[in-house]
Parts: structure tokens; C-alpha cells; sequence
């Protein structure tokens, strides 16, 4: 199949193009090109910006479905809901649990992956969890919080079929460092999150080949400058990548702002999104924790951040607010920067020829007209 798309804006790879067409060809990007052949198919979106699809790679569930619920059903359902929010590619992230039940999260996701996904496409799964430590502990469950086990994650990726691809631990705990070499050569990438891990200890953990940081600011020790702790190490190492949520709650805007200024394009906005997002405030759970959600901020009995509700392309607009980039700049953080912090840039993640024609068509108020996956449209909103 091969068409050509029109818009006023493309944000291709390395820059923003007025005007012109876009090819696509068989489920990839061709070349853009200011005059198309004769006869040729065109989607006319004239009036809007064309840009690549987003990537979640830090989701657990919306619409209160979670990953945990160990259904089918939810992971499908999850899928289904987040082309119409422009996300294109996803993690479908599990938490810390007691080892029936994430295995049992496991194999829901690997057998929906099997059937098809009818939305978002997986590409592979987040373990986040459960090697964490109690004092950053968030919504995890300390009741589970276990050691880093090389023989009970090989079990797990048994039953996944390989797909686990990222998993998250706080490096302090005995035997991590060990963990972290078997498993990053796996082509797994390992997260640190949930810990109260020193600079230094950080820094072994990336010697190790630990590569990315998870929410950055939440669930891991601060920054003091005499003890720079686990953001200090995020920030300050330029091969890492460091997730961020960008919902206003969990990081301050100029926080927000500061982390870009030193990650630049290391720096990867996420959701950590859980059930109650696109749904109204009220009661809710995250995996063993009781949850209420009062204006969009969902946290437990405790007080403590569960999650958050936010949608990715909210998180884009924010940053885009508070900082004042460009939108090529600024959209690449949410698709092109999580792709390449799985090993995925090369096939995902931004416009450019020969990579997968996942895109999003949205108008001046971030607004998702359609979004298309391997070139096939599979959201479009409806009065268009």
C-alpha cells in the first residue's frame, strides 16, 4: 500500500517541514517531497501537524483497566484506548506483587500480545519491580520487596517468551550489581527506581549497565550537594536515559526544565499512568493499595503518589508550555527518546525513511484528529 500525506506541519526527525508530502510505503516512511506523481493517493490534512506517534514506555493501565488486573481483557483494553490519545507503541509495566500474581500479569500480556493487540502495539514488557527498598518504597508493596534474583527472573522471561525487555531495581540490595551484568546482557535494560541508593552505589549500578532512571525526583534518594544520591547520578551521567513525568504534581515545571537542560535528549517523558486515568475522581486501586483520585492526583491512604493519570500527549503539551522548545524538540521526548532507551530508535520512534509509519495527526490545540500504526489508520475522530 502507498500513499502520500498532506499537511501544513511534518515534525520529521531532525526538523520541522511547512508544507509538502509525505510518502508512505509499505507500513514505513518513504521520503517527503514538495509535488506528488500523478494519480497518486493522497490523505489531505491540511490544517494540521503530522507527527510520529507517541511511546509510552512507563504505562499501567486507563480507564480502569490495569496490566495487574492479570486479564487479557485489560491488556486489550488498554491498547484499544491509547491510539485516540496518540500513543502508538507501549510498555505494558506490572508492579510489585506477590509472585503468583506477576506471573499471572505476565502471561496475560504475552497471550494478548499473541492474539493481537487491536491498538497501541507492545513492545515488550516493563517488570518495575519487586527488588525495591522500603524508604522510596511510593505505591509498591514492601510486603513483596525481595532481593534481585537472576534464576527467578529467567523464570519469568520463560513464561514471557523473551518479551520482558526493562526492569527496574534499587541497586542496593544485596546482589544487584551481580543481577544487573547477567541480565543487561540479555538485551534487557535495567531501571533503577525505588531506592535510597547513594551517588556512588548509583554509579556502579551503571557500570554494571544499568541505563535508565525511573520518574526522575520520585521513588529514589534526593539531591543535596554533599550527597548528590540517585538523581544526582541521573543527572549527572550523560549515557543514561531518565524518565520524567510531566503532570505538574510529581515535578515542579522548572524542575521539569532544569532535568532538560542537562538530559537534553536523554530525558524521557512517561505517564506511569494507572487505572484511573480518563476516569472521573473517586475511589480506585494500584495493585494491593487502595487509591482515591481528587482532581486528577490519585495517591494512597498514606498520602503517598500512586501513579499518575496523566496522558502522554498532556505531558507533551505541558513540557511544551513550561519550556518553551520547540514541538519537534519537545514531541521527540515522548517518542523518539523512549525508543532509543529500549534500543528501538533505528525502527521507531520519529519521521524518517525506512522506519515504521507510525503517526499522529493533531491540530493547534494537541488535539488528536488520527493516528496510524505501520501506516494503517486505526483511530479517527469521529466529526472528522
Amino acid at each position: 500500500m502507498e500513499y502520500y500525506i498532506k499537511a501544513d506541519r511534518f515534525l520529521l526527525e531532525s526538523e520541522e517541514k511547512i508544507g509538502g508530502y509525505l510518502l508512505v510505503e509499505n507500513g514505513r516512511f518513504g521520503n517527503f517531497v514538495n509535488k506528488v506523481p500523478v494519480c497518486a493517493v493522497v490523505e489531505d490534512w491540511t490544517g494540521y501537524t503530522v507527527a510520529p506517534g507517541l511511546f509510552d514506555t512507563h504505562i499501567h493501565g486507563i480507564k480502569n483497566y490495569d496490566v495487574m488486573d492479570g486479564t487479557v481483557k485489560a491488556v486489550q483494553e488498554i491498547s484499544a484506548i491509547l491510539p485516540e490519545l496518540g500513543v502508538t507503541r507501549f510498555l505494558p509495566t506490572t508492579l510489585t506483587s506477590s509472585k503468583h500474581d506477576l506471573q499471572k500479569a505476565i502471561l496475560a500480556v504475552k497471550e494478548g500480545i499473541d492474539k493481537g493487540l487491536p491498538g497501541a502495539k507492545s513492545e515488550g514488557i516493563f517488570l518495575e519491580g519487586p527488588y525495591f527498598t522500603n524508604k522510596h518504597k511510593g505505591a509498591q508493596n514492601p510486603a513483596f520487596f525481595r532481593n534481585p534474583s537472576y534464576e527467578e527472573f529467567t523464570e519469568w522471561q520463560q513464561l514471557a517468551d523473551g518479551m520482558i525487555v526493562k526492569v527496574a531495581l534499587a541497586p542496593e540490595r544485596p546482589g544487584s550489581i551481580d543481577f544487573i551484568e547477567k541480565v543487561s546482557k540479555e538485551n534487557v535494560f535495567i531501571s533503577i527506581a525505588h531506592t535510597d541508593a547513594s551517588y556512588e552505589c548509583c554509579r556502579n549500578a551503571i557500570k554494571a549497565g544499568a541505563t535508565i532512571f525511573v520518574h526522575l525526583f520520585n521513588g529514589m534518594s534526593g539531591l543535596h550537594h554533599r550527597k548528590p544520591g540517585a538523581v544526582g547520578a541521573a543527572l549527572l551521567n550523560n549515557q543514561t536515559y531518565t524518565e520524567i513525568i510531566c503532570d505538574g504534581f510529581h515535578v515542579h515545571p522548572h524542575m521539569a526544565n532544569l532535568a532538560f537542560q542537562i538530559k537534553e535528549e536523554k530525558l524521557v517523558l512517561i505517564t506511569d499512568c494507572m487505572r484511573a486515568g480518563l476516569m472521573p475522581d473517586g475511589d480506585y486501586s494500584l495493585g494491593d493499595f487502595q487509591v482515591k483520585m481528587n482532581n486528577n492526583i490519585a495517591r494512597t491512604v498514606t498520602g503517598s503518589l500512586a501513579g499518575s493519570t496523566l496522558t502522554l500527549i498532556d505531558g507533551v503539551k505541558n513540557f511544551y508550555k513550561w519550556s518553551r522548545k520547540g514541538l519537534h524538540i519537545v514531541w521527540h521526548l515522548a517518542s523518539l527518546s523512549p525508543a532509543n532507551s529500549i534500543g528501538k530508535g533505528n525502527q521507531l520512534g520519529s519521521i524518517s525513511p525506512g522506519k515504521l509509519a507510525d503517526y499522529v495527526v493533531i491540530d493547534e490545540n494537541f488535539e488528536v484528529q488520527m493516528t496510524a500504526i505501520t501506516g494503517e489508520i486505526i483511530y479517527k475522530r469521529l466529526n472528522i
